[in-house]
């Protein structure tokens, strides 16, 4: 199965799809998580991913990827429909600062406004994963047993 959007519903009690991201959860400030939720899954769901990337990033990788991905999370239980803001649950990705976690928001100045991309991915079977995979290593592990996924955006911009 390829991705594609489906019913499930990604929400944020720290801003609303297409609303700014509050500076506590970027690079800026606090630089935590914010908290997110989710509903609506498909029938069969056996655990989640949740990624987040920033596609304005001026940024281009070997092999073609683009952007800045910001946050790789798996291994999350089916049971699981909500993340407190800063958790620190759950399996840890790599993210393209190097490092394993959330890194919030912090786009070079000027460089306009961008947009975020959190992503939740609903899992058919959870495989378990192992620590510190990459956003393509987890896509890659993770693409046969997708079964779901939707997004919510925020933005931030820094002058």
């Amino acid at each position: 199965m390829g991705f594609a959007l489906s019913t499930m519903q990604l929400q944020s009690d720290a801003f609303d799809n297409g609303g700014k991201i509050p500076a506590k959860h970027t690079g800026e400030a606090e630089n935590v998580s914010p908290s997110l939720s989710w509903k609506n899954s498909p029938d069969g769901t056996n655990g989640y991913a949740v990624i987040c990337h920033d596609p304005d990033a001026p940024l281009i990788s070997r092999g073609g990827s683009y952007g800045f991905v910001h946050w790789v999370l798996y291994n999350i239980p089916a049971d699981v429909t909500h993340l407190e803001e800063a958790t620190d649950q759950f399996t840890q990705g790599v993210h393209d600062a190097g490092n394993t976690g959330y890194t919030g928001p912090m786009p070079p100045n000027g460089h306009g406004l961008h947009h975020y991309y959190f992503w939740v991915i609903a899992l058919k079977d959870a495989p378990k994963l192992p620590a510190g995979l990459t956003l393509w290593q987890l896509l890659d592990a993770v693409e046969p047993y997708a079964i779901g996924m939707n997004r919510l955006v925020g933005t931030y911009q820094r002058d």
